[in-house]
């Protein structure tokens, strides 16, 4: 272990952990034991598989999936700000277009489009 690494108990299922990490990380790995904690305690529970190899397999798919629905979901929301963007933008280039024309009329004092 480095210097700049520091040793962080954790509990999941009821067994106890040492887990290395960089000091600053050291909430977010708390917080990351106990999610997967209550997540296997669910499967355990809940689909009444056994053995903590098994829970923390089940545990890792359902996990990877909900992360991958999420990917996906905000890589549609990007796409429709890029479009939204997209058409906001070509709605400014109108207006800036059509001021330049009505300048331009009104320089060679042609009133009123």
């Amino acid at each position: 272990m480095n210097k700049d690494t520091i040793p962080v108990n954790i509990q999941i299922l009821d067994k106890e952990y040492v887990v290395s990490c960089p000091i600053e990380e050291r909430n977010d790995l708390v917080a990351s034991a106990r999610i997967l904690d209550e997540r296997m305690r669910q499967t355990r529970d809940v689909v009444k598989v056994y053995g903590t190899e098994r829970i923390a397999v089940m545990s890792a798919l359902n996990v990877v999936h909900e992360f991958l629905q999420a990917h996906h979901d905000q890589e549609s929301r990007s796409a429709l700000l890029v479009q939204s963007i997209t058409q906001l933008i070509g709605k400014i280039d109108t207006v800036l277009v059509e001021d330049r024309h009505k300048d331009s009329d009104d320089v060679h004092g042609v009133k009123g489009r």
